[in-house]
């Protein structure tokens, strides 16, 4: 029979097959078979010595359907996985539900350190009732008879902010910080958040407008006179005020007139552009935005009143020595832009547009210290404000012709500020002389390298890389770099080695010129002349009013630290406005959260889509 092999092949088995085996046996040769039997002996006697021969193991294989495997290859394969399953993908099953806390932000900069201890000048600075918060150990409540014989003004001028080292609160340079502050809030309102200081400088804007809102009737339509100080300094004066006597804000104990004026172009276009930008900060407060809104349109209308554009300061020797005005036009274009972006109403971006009032404001004149801002010049901050307009709006005619002249107006300027093309003397060690040398240089210097600052992000938010300065192509990073030379001058990066922001750094001064400052909180009430003794010493302040940038140093980067240097070592609060404004555009922490990222719609949200087209000026329109 025959039995099938499944490998391809048979295998015969027969029973004649010994006998086939016998008949060919039989022809062997007969020594042939004797050793062949003999070897077969041979071998049997092998196997009784090692056994049986060992059978051949055969390997067995496991059918998996479209392959065919051994099996101990599958058990390799299946120890394998099981392996790489404890080595590697257990740990990170493992490790992911383990709960794990979101990476903190980054470790703030120098800009950002600077920009916590300078928010707190303002805390000290405040007049009136304070907050339990405040924060300033060494402050307590002061001018609350502030204005408390006026007939006009309910409650007096209780609150607002001192202005420096003396006690005198004057408006026009404290509605100009406001409007400051306000202006770096709304431009980089993300980055304020990153760096935990929004709520806080909130806080200090309100502080500020909640006070200027008393100094005229807010709630009246019309209004015939506003207040612009309060406190007096008479030059060389014999009797007590605010310069004659040395004492605490909370020891004050002489009189302290309010001071009112019918004619206030400029210091009315200040509080107005203060009132109008803050109402932008507090939209998510819809009563108090209204209330500012109404404030500041009441504010505008009296200072553009015709028949009433004497300047504030002029033929007042109480205001003229201390914040003089030399022009109300800037103001004018200054509060009509805050207006018309706190608005959207249209008359006020046809105002600031009509051709008339930029020759009258000499905008376009290429005049070089109409280039500096500051609390006295705002055509560069106009400028730049109505420059915003046109780059992220683009209007178009009837408005078109003036928004370029600005436009072009701001490139300018920005050019003014670089060395190379030797508009502004520099110092030896590298900073800006705006104010020609002059006392309280570091206030012009931080301004103005924050419209540099935000003018970079204004042209990086729309891609625009830079602009040419004559043959000359500058980029957005020169204008911040110039920027953070500035303010790196500030907080140490000169021949001094020392920071001119108190508290900020190993060397910063210690004898500021300031009344609360120098004189120390230890019970006594010192009389008007008493505390002299302080303001004499030769000791640092008993008191640290942190965060305060003092004026800064001379031409040659000289620096007295003494009291009585009052031009290098008195704070202002124009000048810490400049350098918190100038610090949150510079800062790295939070970046991404800035202007060019978030912010730049903001203050477009009054604005009517499309935009409105502007009617005709009036025949009797006259600037």
């Amino acid at each position: 029979m025959y039995s099938g092999n499944a490998w391809g092949g048979s295998f015969e088995i027969a029973d004649g097959a010994a006998e086939d085996d016998h008949s060919r046996n039989m022809d062997l040769d007969r020594g042939a078979l004797s050793a062949r039997q003999h070897h077969e002996l041979d071998e049997t006697q092998q196997s009784w010595l090692l056994g049986p021969p060992e059978a051949k193991k055969k390997d067995k294989y496991v059918d998996l359907g479209c392959v065919v495997v051994k099996r101990k290859v599958l058990w390799w394969a299946m120890w394998v996985v099981v392996g790489a399953f404890f080595l590697i993908a257990l740990p990170i099953i493992i490790a992911k539900s383990i709960p794990h806390k979101k990476p903190g932000p980054p470790p703030p900069d120098q800009y950002t350190e600077a920009l916590h201890k300078a928010l707190l000048f303002f805390n000290a600075q405040k007049s009136g009732k304070l907050p339990k918060n405040n924060g300033i150990k060494w402050r307590g409540n002061s001018g609350m008879t502030d204005g408390s014989d006026l007939t006009d003004v309910k409650g007096g001028l209780v609150g607002g902010y001192y202005d420096a080292g003396d006690n005198i609160k004057f408006h026009f340079p404290l509605a100009f910080s406001m409007t400051m502050l306000s202006w770096s809030v709304l431009e980089y309102s993300a980055k304020y958040k990153a760096v935990g200081e929004y709520d806080h400088v909130r806080e200090l804007i309100k502080w500020g407008t909640d006070y200027l809102l008393l100094t005229f009737n807010s709630s009246a339509s019309t209004i015939n006179h506003v207040y612009a100080q309060v406190g007096v300094a008479k030059i060389n004066g014999t009797e007590q005020d605010d310069h004659y006597c040395w004492n605490r804000p909370e020891d004050m104990a002489y009189k302290r007139p309010a001071i009112s004026v019918s004619s206030a172009p400029d210091l009315g276009g200040e509080i107005a552009a203060a009132l109008a930008a803050a109402s932008i900060v507090f939209r998510d407060n819809p009563a108090y935005s209204k209330k500012l809104v109404q404030g500041a349109g009441t504010m505008y209308k009296f200072a553009r009143q015709r028949g009433h554009r004497t300047p504030y300061s002029l033929r007042n020797p109480d205001i003229e020595y201390y914040y003089n005005s030399t022009s109300y036009w800037d103001e004018f274009m200054w509060s009509a832009g805050w207006m018309y972006y706190a608005t959207g109403n249209s008359s006020y971006i046809t105002f600031a547009t009509d051709p008339r009032l930029p020759k009258n404001a000499k905008a376009f004149f290429n005049i070089l210290d109409f280039s500096v801002f500051s609390w006295d010049n705002k055509l560069p901050g106009a400028q730049l404000l109505l420059s915003r307009l046109r780059m992220f709006l683009n209007p178009g005619y009837p408005y078109e012709e003036s928004l370029i002249g600005y436009h072009n107006a701001t490139s300018l300027n920005m050019c003014m500020y670089f060395p190379r093309f030797g508009s502004f003397n520099f110092t030896k060690g590298g900073m800006a002389l705006f104010n020609h040398g002059r006392g309280q240089n570091l206030q012009y210097v931080v301004a103005n390298s924050f419209i540099a600052a935000l003018y970079a992000d204004y042209m990086e938010a729309v891609n625009v890389p830079g602009w040419y300065c004559g043959p000359n192509f500058m980029t957005t990073h020169d204008l911040r770099a110039f920027a953070k030379s500035q303010l790196n001058y500030v907080l140490g990066d000169n021949p001094k080695k020392m920071s001119y922001v108190v508290g900020y750094g190993k060397k910063y001064p210690k004898q500021v010129h300031h009344r609360g400052a120098s004189t120390p909180k230890n019970g006594v009430k010192y009389s008007c002349t008493g505390g002299l003794k302080w303001r004499d010493s030769k000791k640092p302040n008993p008191n640290v009013i942190t965060g305060a940038m003092v004026g800064g140093p001379d031409r040659n980067d000289k620096y007295a630290d003494s009291r009585k240097n009052h031009g290098q070592s008195e704070p202002t609060l124009v000048g810490n406005a400049g350098l918190v404004a100038a610090l949150i555009a510079i800062t790295d922490s939070g970046r991404g959260a800035g202007v060019s990222a978030v912010d730049k719609n903001t203050m477009f949200s009054a604005v009517p889509p499309p935009f409105p087209a502007a009617p005709p000026p009036p025949s009797s329109w006259k600037p």
